[in-house]
């Protein structure tokens, strides 16, 4: 296939743009209706913070490593590990970060795919 395609992407390492959080890469690619951000975070990383999106409904899936997190009551202390093939959603308005990432043992790194209905505007300039 060629990577120059207009609808295929590609694992290319130096397409992960660096964030303003140390250990904190992505790749995000934005459709009309959804949007992909490709998280590569270092293992150990901090900066997650909790959070949730008046808009945008987010549906999380873990790739590689592990996220230990908070999901739903802000003020629960309720804690849940997710593993690689594991996932999570974040409808509009829930709770959800305060995230401790776990690298895997090639890497170090915990990989997040994360969906986002519709497309946060804050992400779209970026893909």
């Amino acid at each position: 296939m060629d990577p120059s395609h207009p609808y295929c992407y590609f694992l290319e390492d130096d397409k992960f743009l660096e964030t303003d959080r140390p250990g904190f890469r992505r790749r995000i690619i934005t459709g009309e209706h959804l949007q992909m951000c490709f998280w590569r975070i270092k293992g150990g990383a901090t900066g997650s913070y909790l959070h949730h999106h008046v808009e945008n409904e987010q549906l999380g899936m873990i790739m590689r490593g592990k996220l230990d997190f908070r999901i739903g009551d802000p003020d629960s202390d309720e804690r849940v590990v997710l593993s690689a093939g594991e996932a999570y959603l974040a409808p509009k308005a829930v709770w959800h970060g305060d995230s401790v990432f776990v690298g895997d043992d090639e890497y170090d790194e915990c990989w997040i795919l994360d969906i986002f209905s519709p497309p946060r505007a804050d992400f779209a300039k970026e893909g």
